[in-house]
């Protein structure tokens, strides 16, 4: 079974690619290599990839080259390549989030189209905005309050729309706050664990008291290919939470414990589009994708820990 990985060099890309390939699948990793971080790192990721006999490296523009051969031939597409991030996609920044989110998804739906094979994409909490009392239901109407958020939210209606209207076998799946090892350096729990690793104050935006339901990587990545496997699922959009939520400030005790020191912190004011509070409703993943989440936050932040250690010592 082929299968192809958009953003194979990203932080979730490259832990889904190595699981597809530990699980015996070929693989096809489309990247482009884009400069929101330094693309030395996202090549470090795909570094052990790279040495596997049934992976194979693309370098490619979604939003602008085409992908057709690449594509044909695969079961299933994974669509994670996308321009990240809710503060950078204000302004004059929002531009590359239409092109590398909206535009590069249109385009590989309608080679899709002529191919035959499914697609996950990679969506996200951000769709919801502001989360009401509760956790929230996939049934519940979007209502992203960042241009990021909305940007995804167009992209999986397109995905949807195709699914309509052109057939095509496509389901989403909604992150919440993805974390664990290799995560992207602009988010918080990277931002978090080098300044206690380097001993030196971390931003805290807001009052730390916003809540998020924080995914280790592994478990996101785990829904992810259950998403990929699972015939006819009725249901097609499926939210990916890790089980529980926590404040910001209780990751950065958990985080003191780990280190065994305090954290120090320089309080700074809220940031346009940051959410209060997220809380994802998991049964239709564990009725319809069988997976429900194994990784605790503490054993997740842990392994972050010991990751970013082995990467500062090489």
């Amino acid at each position: 079974m082929t299968d192809v990985v958009t953003g194979a060099a990203g932080f979730i890309g490259a832990h889904l690619a190595s699981r597809l390939l530990a699980d015996g699948h070929d693989v096809i990793g489309i990247d482009c290599f884009t400069d929101y971080y330094d693309p030395a790192r996202k090549r470090s990721n795909v570094e052990k990839l790279l040495v596997h006999p049934r992976f194979r490296l693309v370098e490619l523009d979604l939003a602008e080259e085409d992908v057709r051969e690449h594509v044909s031939g695969a079961a299933c597409v994974y669509h994670l390549a996308a321009q990240p991030g809710v503060r950078g996609s204000w302004g004059p920044g929002f531009a590359p989030y239409v092109r590398n989110n909206i535009v590069a998804t249109q385009r590989l739906l309608e080679t899709i189209r002529d191919s035959g094979a499914r697609i996950v994409f990679a969506s996200s909490s951000s769709v919801y905005g502001e989360a009401e009392e509760g956790l929230t239901t996939e049934d519940r109407i979007p209502r992203p309050v960042s241009p990021y958020g909305v940007t995804k939210l167009c992209s999986e209606q397109l995905v949807m729309a195709y699914r309509r209207a052109a057939g095509i076998d496509a389901r989403c799946v909604r992150y919440f706050t993805v974390y664990g090892p290799r995560q992207r350096p602009d988010m918080a729990f990277s931002r978090f664990v080098e300044a206690a690793r380097r001993g030196v104050a971390v931003d805290l935006y807001g009052d730390g008291e916003q809540t998020r339901d924080f995914t280790y990587v592994a478990d996101a990545v785990d829904a992810t290919i259950r998403a990929g496997l699972v015939d006819e699922p009725g249901e097609a959009i499926f939210n990916v939470g890790g089980g529980s939520t926590a404040s910001v400030r209780g990751v950065l005790s958990i985080l003191e414990r780990i280190f065994g020191q305090p954290m120090k912190v320089r309080e700074m004011p809220p940031q346009a589009g940051d959410v209060r509070h997220t809380g994802a409703d998991l049964a239709r993943a564990r009725r319809v994708l069988d997976w429900r989440p194994t990784v605790s936050l503490e054993d997740g932040l842990r392994a972050q820990v010991e990751a970013a250690g082995e990467r500062n010592v090489k």
